[in-house]
């Protein structure tokens, strides 16, 4: 019986498939993958590490229990005192917890002991890095990419590099530029860099993330005011790039003195080859313990209608019917009181916030919303 068209451009495929194989076989990996069955492919997520915010998790991989990918490089932007180093130390304490190892390369020696201890990082399990110039932070990189590819590739390691903002270049070190010499070398050399370590992450658990500052651009009156050190290699070969944003102040009254024990933060995914970008999420900071969860959960309650208000009071409707009021102060008392009501409405924020690709679907450009509040590097 004669073969299928449908049949023959298989075969075709398999044994294309074979010769590339065999032709780079040398190199160690498989050149040529079919991605309904080949589960080692470097376009592989290799897992998750969780940023310490459950909704931005969310937002980052369109999938419950996500986070930053493995696998892949995330970069976090925003403007001085907006939690960018917070946000980092929280996947190093996370990495921990999953089993894995945290890797801190420090490039502003500004990094403290108790900060890191409060939010949960084992400080005797972590490999601090104090590096000052971007030709030794990839050589560290990709040091740690081979140790590990060699000993254990099944191990999880996230490597925090805070910040790119902070790292000079030997030729800035040895005074050896000319006007427009640091800021070529920077980029040549990160452009260079980011090309090799991109592929070697591809095929290792390893998450790399990059703070980075954002700066003002002179005499841009249109359009995005911002950009970030180091030019456009680090944005291009990101997975994710996160824009923090300090929206405002917590305060407490003690001893009828105001005082600020953290901060309100606003966080937009303007790059995500994860899921739809553009996404935003607000979360509290406390100085004392880092990122507040469960705040982030009551905004997307709101936001998607899963909660109904009547003054300071929220009203949750469970599935059997029972209607659970609390004041947002109560809240994270009541997910812990009630067996089986944090997992109730983390199932619900998920079906309402998980977007479900429809191949085919038009949805017409007249349902599209745009949010002019931020505007992303990437345009």
């Amino acid at each position: 019986m004669a073969k299928s068209k449908s049949e023959l451009a298989d075969d075709l495929a398999s044994e294309l498939a074979d010769n590339l194989n065999k032709k780079f076989k040398n190199t160690g990996f498989k050149a040529a993958y079919f991605l309904d069955r080949d589960t080692d492919a470097p376009s592989e997520v290799r897992g998750w590490v969780g940023s310490g915010s459950s909704m931005l998790d969310l937002a980052i991989s369109n999938r419950p229990e996500g986070g930053f990918p493995v696998g892949r490089i995330t970069e976090i932007t925003g403007l001085e005192a907006s939690g960018k180093s917070l946000l980092a130390a929280h996947a190093l304490a996370n990495t921990q917890k999953a089993g894995g190892m945290a890797v801190y390369i420090d490039t502003e020696n500004a990094v403290s002991r108790e900060f890191l201890e409060a939010i949960g990082i084992d400080l005797e399990k972590m490999l601090y890095v104090p590096l000052e110039t971007i030709e030794d932070i990839f050589e560290a990189i990709e040091n740690i990419v081979e140790s590990i590819r060699k000993s254990n590739k099944d191990k999880l390691v996230t490597i925090v590099v805070d910040s790119v903002m902070g790292a000079s270049t030997k030729i800035e070190m040895a005074k050896e530029f000319d006007k427009d010499g640091y800021a070529t070398s920077k980029s040549i050399i990160l452009s260079k860099a980011m090309r090799k370590v991109t592929n070697m992450l591809g095929r290792n658990k390893i998450c790399l993330i990059f703070t980075n500052q954002l700066r003002t651009r002179l005499g841009v009156a249109f359009g995005d005011p911002y950009t970030t050190s180091g030019g456009k290699a680090i944005p291009f070969h990101s997975s994710v790039r996160l824009r923090l944003k300090s929206v405002g102040q917590i305060k407490v009254k003690k001893d009828g003195v105001d005082q600020t024990i953290g901060i309100k933060t606003r966080c937009q995914v303007v790059k995500n080859r994860m899921g739809p970008p553009l996404k935003t999420i607000d979360y509290d900071i406390y100085f004392e313990s880092g990122v507040d969860d469960f705040g982030g959960w009551l905004n997307i309650m709101k936001q998607f209608k899963l909660v109904a208000t009547a003054g300071a009071w929220y009203t949750f409707t469970r599935t059997n019917g029972e209607e659970v009021k609390f004041l947002s102060k109560d809240f994270e008392k009541k997910l812990e009181e009630i067996d089986g009501l944090k997992n109730e409405i983390y199932q619900q924020i998920c079906d309402a916030y998980i977007l479900k690709y429809k191949p085919g679907e038009d949805i017409g450009i007249d349902d599209v919303e745009i949010d002019e509040e931020f505007v992303s590097e990437e345009g």
